[in-house]
């Protein structure tokens, strides 16, 4: 049975499980969600409604002990972070990209079959509650704010336009069952629909993917956890790790992935999973609200390395509610970063 110490750090309340080193649980958190009444909807909500607003600030997403949940302010820096630092690019500036796009379907929502390829024995098995109305990556803002796209319908993103060669995630949240549905590549045709990946995740449990399996990013990582939230923001407050890319990672993973998905073996190069912490001593009095708020997750919660794609960039949900932060975000360079690594004696949760 695990020993349970709550104490008092900076007038915040914590909760450290004392058989596992470094992990430190918000109680405030906690305390926060279990006080939230989940409103009830009947029908596929939005992720940039107020409604949906309301629901995910009353939606626990994974146990109080996840590694997308816990602080890691105090851990200890990797003996190589300035080594890896260095080869991803010092110089290079943090990114924002408005692109994971998500909808909320009620607990009756209706399942259909979606037909999988190329990963389908790394997917797990549906039908899947996907409503008719799910968004494609980056849908609505990463569109209407590119006056190249603009002009598309949801219903033309659903069947891959404007490029069937992106990623072209597709993700849903069951808030009340807590269940979490994500694909690769999700594409609505004549005969229904089509993805490459799908995966299922109990937002109620620590359980990973099986060892070895994908998920709809290489790392085998779920994407809903780490997104930055209008929610969030607003609150004043992101409680859980950021999702991360990177342009060349290693051959090797790191818990909680559970994949990785390049040939290059540098020891340098990082292993999908790896977390990565703002540096505490950064400055962020001079940022906007809004950035701040990012930057001080960064620094408590940090990002896990989930994908291969463009240096240093974490997602933004694509809602046109939450300002354009690009300017202000690539001030943030490489440097700013370490690598973390948990302390000696860390048990991950069951």
């Amino acid at each position: 049975m695990r020993t349970l110490i709550t104490l008092l750090v900076l007038q915040i309340p914590f909760t450290v499980v004392a058989d596992s080193p470094g992990v430190i649980v918000d109680q405030a958190r906690l305390d926060r969600l279990r006080a939230a009444t989940m409103p009830k909807f009947e029908r596929p909500i939005f992720f940039d409604a107020s409604e949906a607003d309301a629901i995910l600030s009353a939606l626990e997403v994974f146990p109080a002990d996840n590694p997308w949940n816990i602080p890691v302010d105090t851990w200890p820096v990797a003996d190589n972070s300035a080594e890896m630092i260095q080869w991803i690019g010092a110089d290079k500036p943090l990114r924002g990209n408005t692109d994971m796009a998500f909808v909320l379907v009620p607990p009756n929502q209706k399942k259909i079959d979606v037909k999988l390829s190329e990963y389908s024995t790394e997917s797990d098995t549906g039908p899947y509650p996907v409503p008719e109305n799910i968004p494609i990556e980056g849908w609505p803002a990463g569109f209407m704010r590119d006056p190249g796209t603009k002009s598309l319908t949801l219903h033309d993103v659903q069947r891959g336009k404007p490029n069937l060669e992106a990623d072209r995630h597709g993700i849903i949240v069951d808030p009340v069952n807590r269940k979490l549905y994500e694909f690769y590549r999700l594409t609505k045709t004549d005969k229904g629909w089509n993805a490459q990946q799908a995966s299922i995740f109990d937002l109620s449990s620590n359980r990973l993917r099986p060892d070895g399996w994908t998920s709809s990013d290489d790392a085998g990582l779920p994407i809903f956890p780490a997104i930055v939230r209008y929610d969030e923001l607003k609150r004043g407050k992101i409680e859980h790790a950021l999702r991360v890319t990177f342009k060349n990672t290693r051959r090797a993973y790191v818990y909680p992935a559970t994949h990785f998905a390049i040939s290059k073996t540098d020891k340098n190069l990082p292993r999908m999973g790896v977390r990565f912490r703002l540096r505490s001593s950064l400055d962020t009095s001079t940022f906007s609200h809004e950035v701040k708020i990012i930057l001080e997750a960064l620094k408590r919660y940090g990002m896990l390395n989930a994908d291969n794609g463009i240096d240093w960039a974490v997602s933004i949900a694509p809602d046109q509610r939450i300002p354009v932060m690009h300017e202000e975000l690539r001030k943030i360079k490489g440097a700013d970063f370490e690598v973390v690594v948990p302390p000696t004696g860390y048990q991950p949760p069951k």
